[in-house]
C-alpha cells in the first residue's frame, strides 16, 4: 500500500530545511528527475528544473496533494511503481492535476483522483498544448478524466487506462470522463470506461479519432449519456470494443452519436465494425447503436448487437 505523502498538509522537514532539490542517496525523495539524478519536494520545482528541455521525472509510491503546471518542453511523468503514486484531491490554476502547454508529455502507471474545482470541470489532466501519450494510468472520482482546449493539431494516445466515476452534469455543461476539444487526433486502445457519474464516457471534436479494442462498462453508470460523442463528425475507425448500456440513464437514445451539434468535419468513411454492443442485465429497451446527423456514407460494417438495439439511425 502507498504511504501518504500530503504537501498541503504534512510536508516533511528534513526536505524542507534542505530546500527543493535533494540528492537521491537522502532517501526515497517523492520526484526525481531522472536524467540528473537531483530529487525534489514539490512536483513544479521539477517541472521547473526540466524547462523547456527534455526529461522525465519519476514519482515515489505516494498520495500527493499536489499538481504542477507545464509550460514548455518534453517531459515525462511517470510513476516508480504503476499505480502507486497518486496525484489526489489539488488542482492547479483551477484546472487540473497536470495542466501541460508544452511541447509534449507522457504519462507512464500514474493515478489521477477527486479533482473538482468550483466551475465542475475538474481534471486529472488539462491539455492545452503539445502531443499528449498516456499508458497504464487511471482516472478516477473526478469531474473529468482529460479535457482539452480548442484549436490545437496536436496528437493524444491513450492506451492501457482506466477512467472510473468521472462526469457530471452539476455546472453550467456538463463533464466527461474524456473531453478532447478540437485537438488534432485522438487514438484510444485498450481502455476501460466505467461507472460514469454524468454527461458522456468519451467526447471528441478532433477530425480524427480511432477508438480500438477498449471496453465501455455502463452497467453502474449514474445519469449518463452516449458511450462515444463525436459532435462535430469525424473519420477514423471505432473498432473491436464492447459496450454495455446501463439503466439510470439521461439519453439512452444512442450509443454512438456522430454530428449531433455541428458537420464541421466529414464523417464520410468512418469505420464502426467488430464491436459487441448490448444492454445491460435486466434492462429492456430500444436504443440505436450509431445516430447520425452529419449525411455523410458512414462505413458500419458487422457489430454483433444485443435485443433491442438498432443498427443505425439517420437524425
Amino acid at each position: 500500500m502507498s504511504r501518504p505523502f500530503r504537501f498541503a498538509l504534512a510536508p516533511i522537514a528534513l526536505l524542507l530545511a534542505a530546500g527543493p532539490a535533494l540528492s537521491a542517496q537522502q532517501g526515497n525523495a517523492p520526484y526525481t528527475v531522472v536524467e540528473t539524478g537531483r530529487v525534489y519536494e514539490r512536483l513544479q520545482d521539477a517541472v521547473n528544473a526540466i524547462g523547456n528541455g527534455s526529461g522525465t521525472i519519476r514519482f515515489g509510491s505516494y498520495h500527493f496533494a499536489d499538481c504542477a503546471v507545464q509550460s514548455g518542453g518534453d517531459i515525462t511523468y511517470t510513476a516508480a511503481v504503476p499505480g502507486q503514486a497518486v496525484l489526489d484531491g489539488v488542482a492547479c490554476q483551477g484546472k487540473a492535476a497536470l495542466v501541460l502547454g508544452g511541447r509534449s508529455a507522457r504519462i507512464e502507471g500514474m493515478v489521477f483522483a477527486n479533482i473538482r474545482v468550483p466551475d465542475k470541470n475538474g481534471a486529472g489532466i488539462r491539455l492545452e498544448h503539445g502531443d499528449l501519450s498516456i499508458s497504464q494510468s487511471w482516472f478516477r472520482d473526478s469531474e473529468q478524466g482529460l479535457l482539452t482546449v480548442n484549436g490545437e493539431r496536436g496528437a493524444i494516445e491513450i492506451d492501457k487506462s482506466t477512467f472510473t466515476r468521472l462526469g457530471t452534469c452539476e455546472g453550467s455543461g456538463c463533464a466527461h470522463s474524456i473531453y478532447v476539444g478540437d485537438y488534432g487526433s485522438l487514438r484510444v486502445t485498450r481502455s476501460r470506461f466505467e461507472q460514469g457519474r454524468g454527461g458522456h464516457y468519451l467526447k471528441s471534436r478532433a477530425a480524427r479519432v480511432e477508438v480500438l479494442d477498449s471496453s465501455f462498462d455502463d452497467s453502474n453508470g449514474k445519469e449518463t449519456n452516449y458511450m462515444i460523442d463525436l459532435p462535430n463528425g469525424a473519420t477514423g475507425r471505432i473498432a473491436g470494443n464492447w459496450f454495455v448500456q446501463g439503466r439510470d440513464k439521461e439519453n439512452y437514445s444512442a450509443f454512438i452519436a456522430v454530428a449531433a451539434e455541428e458537420h464541421e468535419y466529414s464523417s464520410a468513411g468512418l469505420t464502426i465494425e467488430g464491436n459487441d454492443a448490448r444492454f445491460a442485465t435486466g434492462v429492456s429497451r430500444s436504443s440505436t447503436f450509431v445516430a447520425d446527423w452529419s449525411g455523410d456514407r458512414l462505413a458500419i460494417g458487422a457489430n454483433a448487437l444485443g435485443e433491442g438495439l438498432k443498427r443505425f439511425e439517420r437524425r
